[in-house]
């Protein structure tokens, strides 16, 4: 394998220099990095990434913490995780995924054992045990959502409240006065106090009373099958809802089906708008769904990008931060499946 000396040799620099580039410990100028990590190329030479860390007291690794065995890694957390690590990419540093659940024990085990600079957060309960194990560790950690004491916590988050009332606006405005929300089972093990579902219900049930309309939760199982079942009990108990917004990813294509099996036509039975979803995820249906779209790579840059800036200012000596707090507008995307409101036959609650 290469040595740096003999990269050196090849750019025409000092050992020092390439030292430098390697350990990340000094400034170069870009033409001098480009000549340099050409030669690394040319030569095959290989980092050493445990004496990089040892060199500069940083691995440039960031953590990811998921909770897989609660959480469906959908679309939207995907597009987060890929465009953090993207741009993690394009500051020199690496992102690693961390399957660990919220109570696990295996987010101490890593935190203690792995070659990381900092943890990021993802599905972040209202009262997230995990933020405790991050504090008493002493380990640099962000939110990628929000905890109940986000005011005291560095987080960038979608605006969930914002996105409700996004959507409620757009039905409202095509005549629509009974809304519902769908949306996912909060009592539901792995989304117990699980900061989305409660956020968008509360902004939900405010903008409804504003307004003067009654408001109708129905919970859904986080799968296809739940929103089927959504469907059913939307047509049983709720017959004069001519509208839904649905924040629950993974039950929406499922209850778009599950209102055709009741019968309804969309948009022109029932209209159906989907809440902080991605665009990927909506366009495969038919009709084409509605969404107040999440902006997951967008979250994905913002969270990586700031805890390096962060990182960046602990290793120059200066600890003590405010807290960076970050909330990202979902944007609306109109599609087939909303309209105006049209009549229907047994809209009346409580007729056959």
């Amino acid at each position: 394998m290469a040595t740096m000396r003999e990269v050196a040799q090849r750019a025409g620099v000092s050992v020092a220099t390439v030292s430098f580039i390697v350990n990340g410990t000094k400034p170069v100028s870009p033409a001098t990095r480009e000549r340099v990590e050409a030669a690394m190329a040319e030569l095959g030479f290989r980092r050493n990434v445990l004496a990089r860390a040892l060199a500069s007291q940083r691995t440039r690794i960031i953590a990811i913490a998921f909770p897989r065995e609660q959480h469906r890694l959908g679309s939207t957390a995907l597009d987060i995780i890929t465009s953090a690590a993207a741009a993690a990419a394009d500051h020199g540093h690496s992102v690693v995924l961390w399957p660990v659940g919220y109570e696990d024990g295996r987010l101490e085990e890593y935190a203690r054992g792995s070659l990381v600079d900092g943890v990021l957060l993802m599905e972040v309960r209202q009262d997230d045990p995990r933020i405790a194990v991050l504090e008493r560790l002493e380990v640099p950690f962000a939110l990628i959502g929000r905890s109940r004491e986000d005011e005291t916590l560095p987080f960038v988050d979608l605006d969930f409240a914002g996105a409700a009332v996004d959507g409620i606006h757009h039905l409202r405005e095509l005549g629509h006065d009974a809304i519902a929300l769908v949306v996912g089972e909060e009592s539901d093990e792995g989304y117990g106090g699980y900061g989305p579902i409660l956020r968008t219900t509360d902004a939900y049930t405010t903008r409804m009373r504003q307004l003067g309309l009654e408001p109708v939760v129905i919970e859904s199982a986080h799968t296809p099958a739940g929103g089927i079942a959504a469907a059913s009990r939307l047509k049983a108990e709720h017959p004069e809802v001519t509208a839904t917004l649905v924040l629950n990813e993974a039950a929406l294509v499922g209850f778009l089906s599950g209102v055709g099996r009741v019968g309804y036509a969309v948009p022109g039975d029932l209209s159906i708008m989907g809440l902080a979803t991605s665009a990927d995820n909506v366009a495969i249906a038919d009709p084409v769904l509605s969404t107040v779209v999440a902006p997951g790579a967008e979250v994905g840059v913002l969270a990586v990008t700031q805890m390096i800036e962060r990182l960046d200012r602990i290793a120059a000596g200066d600890p003590d931060l405010p807290p960076v707090r970050t909330l990202v507008r979902c944007i609306p995307q109109l599609a087939g499946s909303t309209s105006g409101v049209r009549a229907r036959a047994h809209r009346t609650k409580g007729t056959a």
